[in-house]
């Protein structure tokens, strides 16, 4: 269950950082309200990941997880750079991902 956790944690991270964007400077009330909510979701969920999945390999895939959803939605939704080197370099972080749960796995965290 601490995987689901630090995954959908990194999809709070993912909306948290978004929705910065709409807060204009935390001056906007709902999207600051949603933001934080999203916040707050994010870190209990990473929290709780962490009773079981070691801190460095927890803070590295949630982190990663948001690194890439926020640079995925950039591309998509407000047209930033789509340029190869850029993707192949999200796919290194993807990479890195599967391998810190690969390595994780066969260590035995569950």
């Amino acid at each position: 269950m601490a995987w689901v956790y630090l995954i959908v944690a990194g999809l709070f991270e993912c909306a948290w950082a978004i929705g910065l964007k709409y807060t204009d400077g935390f001056t906007r009330l709902y999207p600051s309200l949603l933001t934080a909510t999203a916040m707050v979701i994010s870190f209990w969920l990473l929290s709780l990941a962490m009773k079981t999945i070691p801190i460095g390999t927890a803070y590295a895939i949630w982190t990663g997880i948001g690194a890439v959803g926020v640079a995925v939605v950039g591309m998509t939704l407000f047209g930033e750079s789509r340029e190869i080197l850029r993707i192949l370099c999200l796919l290194l972080i993807v990479a890195g991902i599967v391998g810190l749960k690969l390595v994780s796995s066969s260590q035995g965290a569950s």
